[in-house]
């Protein structure tokens, strides 16, 4: 399966991990639960936590290639709660942070998105970022979608 990376791609994978997210409910916070040995808040989408769950990640690559991540708002960071981006040991990068000095970061906490190239886990991406809001309008996580670049 052959995903060009391109802006245009970035944009329609996007649109399917909101989508699906946004099919399972209003999205919250409730509570406190571990990912990877880290307490950080429980992200909902209405009664479906996303905490250490891949299937919606997961359904997205399967149809548009490249990868996927939802991260919640924990403290100054965003963490990865449910991802399919791999370590270099081939492990989910669950657990693992936003870097805040990256420019996606800087677009979040702007209240603005962010596309373009960034660098993921020590990896160059071409991206989209987009905050995801509770139903009072704070942002409390992060859609990721992203394509590796080919060198």
């Amino acid at each position: 399966m052959s995903h060009a990376q391109s802006p245009e791609n970035v944009k329609q994978a996007m649109a399917a991990l909101k989508d699906k997210t946004a099919k399972l409910g209003t999205p919250g916070v409730k509570g406190a639960d571990a990912v990877a040995g880290k307490q950080v808040p429980a992200l909902y989408f209405g009664t479906t936590k996303m905490n250490n769950n891949f299937t919606v990640v997961d359904e997205v690559k399967k149809e548009m290639g490249g990868t996927a991540t939802i991260f919640v708002k924990s403290g100054d960071d965003f963490v990865r709660v449910a991802t399919n981006v791999q370590k270099d040991d081939g492990s989910r990068a669950i657990g693992t942070v936003l870097d805040p000095k990256g420019k996606a970061f800087a677009a979040i906490h702007g209240g603005g998105a962010y596309y373009g190239d960034a660098d993921i886990l020590g990896k160059p991406y071409i991206t989209g970022f987009e905050p995801i809001h509770d139903s009072g309008g704070a942002v409390i996580g992060i859609y990721y979608v992203g394509y590796p670049k080919t060198q």
